[in-house]
């Protein structure tokens, strides 16, 4: 007999009761739920295994904060701050972050030549960055007056955080630092940088003509690394500093970049890889970190260099002044998530759209 005519005889068995194909198809259903189930697991276990692989690439500096007595720090306030700081080993590797293979920090060996306080507000919509000129004179916790740039050398992230932390009264949450290794891999891995060019750069061999220009990363390293030949000095590299990353940050949050799976990995990628953090900030930290910067906008990101009173001398080095009350006023909006009103009373602060 054909299995069609055993279908329509129905085999000699007697036919089902709407109870039974009741059950039948409950059961189909349970079956289908738990199939759904296990993919929505499966995909949860691969986004965690892929956020513990690029969480792990990120370099860990353990106790900055240990020795730091609690009651010395500022109050803390919502929102997250990070200490960023830039060091140029003028080494071609990378020395922070997982695949580091140049030296990292050496006591007395090594000062940093970016530092900017970094501030998310609470809502996660709006941001700050304030740069530190590396030559700032301050007061350095067991040091005396000295360098801003020297608390690095003097005593590695923990007498950084202490330093600025007593200048701005801003508690940093986290500390961050990279290499301009890393800094040229990591626009390259962006696809590049647009940034407005307000003199032409002549540095290691490269040229860079002024005007708008598409950087990749050694173009947009000599960028940031000039200083000498600039009219302002560390001034105008610091400004050149915040222009990059302003431009990174655009590109990052870019729809190319977001809406390209491929290029969105290799850039998450490569900031794991070149990038080093305090060892507080676990990848589940970091995962909720860049989650809660989903609305974050380069545009409502606000980038400033603290308020200076002009150079002088300190015995054979050359330094820069501060000013203390236009600086403690900024430090306020800090604290306070009012950056932009600050900025806004006193646009000649703010980040130009062409740096020199």
């Amino acid at each position: 007999m054909s299995v069609d005519a055993l279908l329509r005889s129905g085999g000699g068995d007697p036919p089902e009761d709407p109870g039974t194909r009741r059950r039948r198809g409950l059961r189909a259903l349970v079956y289908v739920l738990i199939g759904v189930l296990i993919l929505v697991l499966l995909a949860v276990a691969g986004v965690v295994l892929l956020t513990n692989q690029l969480g792990d690439q990120v370099g860990r500096y353990p106790s900055v904060f240990a020795g730091i007595d609690p009651s010395s720090r500022p109050a803390g306030k919502g929102g997250q701050t990070f200490l960023l700081v830039g060091t140029d080993s003028r080494s071609s590797d990378p020395t922070t972050g997982r695949d580091a293979t140049a030296p990292d920090f050496v006591f007395g060996a090594q000062r940093s030549d970016v530092i900017m306080v970094a501030t998310v507000a609470d809502d996660g919509k709006s941001a700050s960055v304030v740069s530190i000129p590396r030559d700032s004179w301050v007061d350095v916790p067991g040091y005396g007056m000295n360098k801003v740039n020297a608390a690095y050398s003097f005593g590695g992230p923990p007498l950084m955080i202490r330093t600025i932390e007593q200048l701005t009264r801003v508690r940093i949450d986290h500390f961050a630092v990279i290499d301009f290794a890393g800094f040229q891999q990591m626009t390259d891995a962006a696809g590049g940088i647009d940034v407005n060019v307000g003199q032409t750069t002549d540095f290691g061999g490269i040229t860079v003509p002024a005007g708008r220009q598409h950087l990749n990363g050694a173009q947009a390293l000599a960028y940031v690394r000039q200083r000498k030949e600039l009219p302002g000095g560390d001034f105008d590299r610091v400004r050149r500093q915040q222009n990059a990353l302003r431009a990174l940050v655009s590109q990052s949050l870019s729809a190319g970049t977001l809406s390209s799976p491929t290029r969105a990995y290799d850039l998450v990628n490569s900031v794991t890889q070149h990038v080093g953090v305090d060892d507080s900030l676990t990848n589940t930290g970091l995962a909720e970190l860049v989650f809660g910067l989903r609305d974050l906008r380069a545009s409502n990101i606000e980038f400033l260099t603290v308020p200076t009173t002009g150079t002088g001398m300190e015995g054979s080095q050359s330094v820069v002044y501060l000013d203390r009350q236009a600086g403690d006023d900024l430090w306020f909006a800090v604290n306070n998530d009012q950056v932009g009103p600050w900025a806004a009373a006193r646009p000649s602060e703010r980040l130009s759209d062409t740096p020199r």
